[in-house]
């Protein structure tokens, strides 16, 4: 399978792989070359990968995602990614980073849709009054 990890600046891995593991909202699987095709909105998590050449495991921190295998290839669109060495870092990196971000990102659109329905509440007695 031909593995393609892609940020907004950047093709962070470009390999010849013959395994992939990732994490999704429900959790972590697997995928094989002959399995299915298959779309994935990833976690906050660890992608790891064996690469074809050598037989080495890979891993990677990514933030949330998009994973989709089609035929051959499998692709993976994240916004933020780190490649590194040691498991226990990037395990570390995605709680560390990537959990906090999404957390302030819920707060974020918390607010945003008490904003909204602030604004609803507010149309909907002016039309009342009109």
């Amino acid at each position: 399978m031909k593995l393609k990890v892609i940020l907004p600046t950047e093709i962070m891995v470009d390999e010849e792989v013959t395994k992939v593991t990732a994490e999704a909202g429900n959790g972590s699987f697997c995928l094989l070359p002959r399995h299915i095709d298959f779309v994935a909105a990833l976690a906050p998590g660890l992608l790891s990968f064996v690469k074809a050449d050598d037989g080495s495991e890979e891993f990677l921190a990514v933030d949330e995602g998009i994973l989709v295998k089609c035929g051959p290839e499998v692709l993976v669109s994240t916004p933020k990614a780190v490649r590194g060495p040691e498991l226990g870092q990037l395990r570390e990196t995605v709680d560390r980073t990537f959990k906090v971000l999404t957390d302030q990102e819920r707060k974020a659109r918390s607010a945003l849709a008490n904003l909204e329905a602030n604004f609803i509440r507010r149309f909907l007695k002016l039309e009342e009054h009109g």
